[in-house]
């Protein structure tokens, strides 16, 4: 029993020590939160929490911590790759930015992938590796693609450009404080890589650009600059205490204002005091005496995070401009779902029997357009008619999608346009693909491309030139299938507005050629030659434009160019939806090389949909106007001096325009 007791007694001692340690942790643990809960207050009271002077002040790069460390900056005169944690980073960043885009966008049904893309368009600056030095063309799909969408795809000819042929902005050395670039020649070589980076949008921002007229938000902005460039080197300093605090405080006061401003109406009362007080601590510093370079070092960071956060800005702008290029506007939308149901409720499938014996007369003039747009669509037909002499012998074939077929047949239904005849064909019913072989899931539009080009003795961007072509689609290459019993028809895009009697063309003796076309020397095929598949052609070929051309299809089923064009389509790598379609430009030239009649170039005006430059008096005389390019008529981006021209082929006096409220 004694035992017992002992083992007991011991066992009680121990159970008395572990309830004295127990209770010195709890007060430890409460000794603990109430100085954090002292602490924490004290850190928000001093603004310690904003980490101010390790934002753009601090020397060393690891205490970074801005918003702008989101743009891959290096203090060091190296270009190196980003790291794990900032390419993490920026995708944490793009994500925080894409849900907006995502509700604001959900009656334009992108598909699921666009938000994902946008990751690489935001941050393909900082990911993207050099090609291979081989290499002699470069292909680039730097567009969000939508459902139902058609980017252009862009093509980089001749030496490899570093970095895809995007130009990086002027860096610094951080050892020599001195810039790797030219400032003088900074100007038109950003301008040249901005379209090579964003093609069209570039040009689209040059016209709208807006100089800045609010003097007191700049001056506010300039006096932070230089602040913050000194900062460092004050901080340093002994028996600068005073100087240091004063201007931390200014800085911190001017970082709050214009947090909260963007334009002089805005500011705060009082705003030329606080400026004056700026440039007097602003001047205190400056008779210290400090290093200079460690101050210009500082200034040139500064420069290179703010050209980074203005390119990241651009990047974003330029995903917003493609995607009011590429998506369908609600009052579009609302067009085309309310002449669908009108269509059901309506006879119209039954307008199309009093002309039926006009559709595979071969005497008849055949027009073939593909179209997805019915505003578009209409008003190529309408400006083709109405400039017509004779317009009892014209029959349009219209291709579209099951999507809009129905609306389309009802639109023509409701709208005449003289005597013509509006043959609409549902291109998904056709089920042509058993008898040629291509493998086309829907309706394939022509295909718009831009290509930079630069000499191989300058590659530079300066000496870059981009061009902008358009070329047949998968679709257009069964004409010959879908319309058996023609002999000749005339393809329209639908972005082309006919000025003046095209009619004579049916009477032109194309010598034996299967397409005629008008053909753009800006580009030749030897400059494409890394990117064709074969070696059998003249280098000194001008590439053929899409938009008006005539085809014999009697000369296109004697040359089997259906069948050539599947076997070169079969020999070109496409993985992947932006490769099957990139396919159609190597593909396209290919197969009509040698069969090309050259139309007279005064005949087209190509252009109107990116150059902002066409004499006026070139646009009145032309006899087709092609707005070819991402800004189109019936768009709001859309070129404002070119519209007139196909707004006067527009159908007015129509309800559901008005209900749906669509005014291009």
């Amino acid at each position: 029993m004694k035992g017992y007791g002992a083992a007991a007694g011991g066992v009680s001692t121990a159970a008395q020590a572990a309830t004295k340690r127990r209770s010195k942790g709890q007060a430890a643990a409460v000794f603990v939160l109430v100085f954090l809960s002292m602490l924490v207050p004290l850190v928000f009271l001093l603004g310690l929490h904003n980490r101010f002077p390790s934002g753009y002040l601090a020397d060393d790069r690891s205490q970074q911590e801005s918003s702008f460390e989101i743009y891959h900056h290096v203090d060091s005169g190296e270009e190196k790759n980003p790291s794990e944690d900032d390419r993490s980073f920026n995708h944490n960043v793009v994500n925080n930015f894409v849900p907006t885009l995502q509700e604001d966008t959900e009656g334009a049904s992108p598909d699921k992938e666009l938000y994902k893309r946008i990751n690489d368009t935001v941050s393909s600056s900082s990911t993207s590796e050099p090609k291979d030095a081989n290499s002699q063309a470069v292909l680039k799909d730097n567009m969000p693609n939508l459902k139902g969408a058609t980017p252009s795809p862009s093509i980089i000819i001749g030496p490899p450009v570093e970095n895809n042929g995007v130009a990086k902005p002027n860096r610094t050395d951080a050892k020599s404080g001195k810039h790797k670039h030219s400032i003088g020649s900074n100007v038109g070589e950003t301008e040249r890589s901005c379209e090579l980076e964003f093609g069209s949008y570039c040009l689209w921002s040059k016209e709208h650009r807006e100089v800045m007229k609010d003097s007191v938000v700049k001056r506010l902005k300039d006096q932070l600059f230089v602040a913050r460039a000194y900062y460092p080197s004050i901080a340093k300093l002994q028996g600068q205490e005073n100087l240091t605090r004063e201007l931390k405080l200014n800085i911190q006061d001017h970082e709050r204002i214009l947090s909260e401003t963007v334009s002089d109406p805005d500011l705060p009362p009082h705003i030329e005091r606080k400026i004056h007080k700026m440039d007097q601590v602003i001047a205190k510093a400056k008779s210290c005496s400090v290093d200079c370079n460690n101050v210009d070092r500082k200034l040139r960071q500064i420069l290179d995070l703010t050209e980074d956060e203005a390119h990241f800005h651009m990047k974003q702008s330029a995903y917003l401009y493609q995607l009011g290029v590429q998506t369908m506007s609600k009052s579009f939308h609302c067009l085309s779902m309310r002449l669908t149901v009108e269509y059901f409720k309506s006879l119209s499938a039954e307008i199309e029997n009093s002309f039926a014996n006009k559709i595979d007369n071969p005497s008849s003039q055949h027009y073939v357009i593909f179209s997805r747009n019915i505003l578009a669509l209409s008003v190529t037909i309408n400006s083709t008619v109405m400039n017509s002499e004779e317009s009892d012998n014209m029959v349009f074939h219209a291709l579209t999608d099951k999507q809009n077929f129905y609306s389309m047949k009802h639109w023509f239904a409701r709208n005449s346009y003289r005597n013509a005849a509006i043959h609409v064909l549902n291109f998904d019913e056709l089920d042509l693909n058993r008898f040629v072989g291509l493998d086309l899931e829907a309706l394939s539009m022509s295909e718009e491309f831009r290509i930079s080009t630069h000499t191989t003795a300058q590659p530079s961007s300066l000496q870059m030139r981009t061009k902008y072509i358009s070329v047949f689609g998968h679709s257009h290459f069964l004409l010959s299938d879908i319309f058996k019993n023609l002999k000749k028809v005339i393809v329209l895009d639908d972005d082309v507005v006919v000025q003046k009697d095209i009619s004579f063309l049916w009477n032109l003796d194309l010598r034996g050629k299967v397409n005629g076309a008008t053909e753009f020397c800006g580009v030749k095929l030897g400059q494409l030659k890394s990117y064709l598949s074969t070696s059998r052609y003249d280098g000194n070929s001008c590439v053929w434009m899409s938009g008006l051309n005539i085809i014999d299809l009697d000369k296109w089923r004697e040359h089997d160019i259906t069948g050539m064009y599947r076997r070169i389509l079969h020999q070109l790598k496409h993985e992947n939806e932006a490769s099957w379609r990139t396919a159609t430009l190597p593909a396209s030239l290919l197969v009509f090389h040698g069969q090309i009649y050259s139309l007279d170039d005064t005949l087209v005006r190509q252009g109107l949909g990116h150059d902002y430059g066409v004499p006026d008096d070139t646009v009145k005389n032309a006899a087709v106007l092609h707005y070819d390019g991402n800004m189109k008529p019936w768009l709001d981006l859309g070129i404002p001096k070119y519209k007139k021209y196909w707004k006067k082929y527009l159908t007015q006096e129509e309800r559901f325009m008005d209900e749906c409220n669509v005014n291009p």
